[in-house]
């Protein structure tokens, strides 16, 4: 499995097919197989004429593990994105995000859109501008001393996950409480590249996929039917949408 060096932090990452670029950045608690090989993405998009390149977030998979929640702002990660581009020679790619790797895709096109040519932001709409602030719940649960010492149904929820993908728990929670930072109003209407938000008509977790579109000149909302948080990423619709935006963007 290849990886780089940013900050000190090794991150390893994956780089298949050939074409132009997009990289692939997963949600909190997954890594990059189980956000985008095991629901086929790598596949859908390779198999369109696109080189694929995701990477395991600091804090997952086969990334270096930290336990300082300053160490997992939106920036920070956003820069380790930024890095890998870097590293792999690349002047300007596709980016697509689910939850909070879309948070880490938005803040990379606020910061660098020279090196964003589109950014797809999948399972976060407004909450992208209007969160809620840290989840503490989610921490706490993923701080417990086991899963049936966890009662509040969202943090059981994380916690059963995070285990079932064999994260580092102490590293997650301080990943939770340290990478929830929003962006202003203003600042989502300087997002300067073709942006399509995509969430699940059921995602309680999101927040409203037309809301934060409509905050962005001229990005695209999509629905994604019947699927929740979880349930959306690997959605056939959903890749559709996808393949089709990608087609069509500048």
């Amino acid at each position: 499995m290849p990886h780089f060096t940013h900050d000190d932090v090794e991150i390893a990452f994956l780089d298949e097919g050939e074409g132009e670029p997009i990289v692939l950045v997963h949600g909190f608690a997954s890594n990059k197989e189980v956000n985008w090989v095991y629901p086929g993405w790598v596949t859908t998009l390779t198999r369109t004429g696109r080189r694929v390149i995701a990477l395991d977030n600091r804090g997952h998979g086969k990334s270096t593990k930290l336990y300082d929640p300053a160490a997992y702002r939106s920036s920070i990660m956003a820069e380790d994105l930024r890095a890998l581009i870097d590293h792999l020679g690349i002047p300007r790619a596709d980016v697509m995000g689910y939850s909070l790797g879309a948070r880490i895709a938005a803040f990379l096109a606020l910061a660098h859109p020279q090196r964003v040519r589109s950014a797809v932001f999948g399972g976060l709409g407004i909450h992208l501008v209007e969160g809620t602030g840290p989840p503490e719940t989610i921490a706490r649960a993923l701080e417990a001393p086991g899963r049936d010492d966890v009662s509040d149904p969202t943090g059981h929820t994380y916690r059963v996950f995070a285990e079932k993908t064999h994260s580092d728990l102490r590293a997650l929670a301080a990943c939770i409480k340290g990478a929830h930072q929003t962006l202003s109003r203003e600042e989502a209407g300087r997002i300067a590249v073709p942006v399509l938000v995509a969430v699940g008509g059921n995602d309680a977790v999101a927040g409203s996929a037309e809301a934060l579109a409509a905050l962005i000149p001229g990005a695209q909302a999509l629905d994604i039917p019947g699927r929740d948080h979880m349930l959306a990423v690997g959605d056939r619709a959903f890749k559709a949408g996808v393949v089709e935006f990608l087609a069509r963007r500048p």
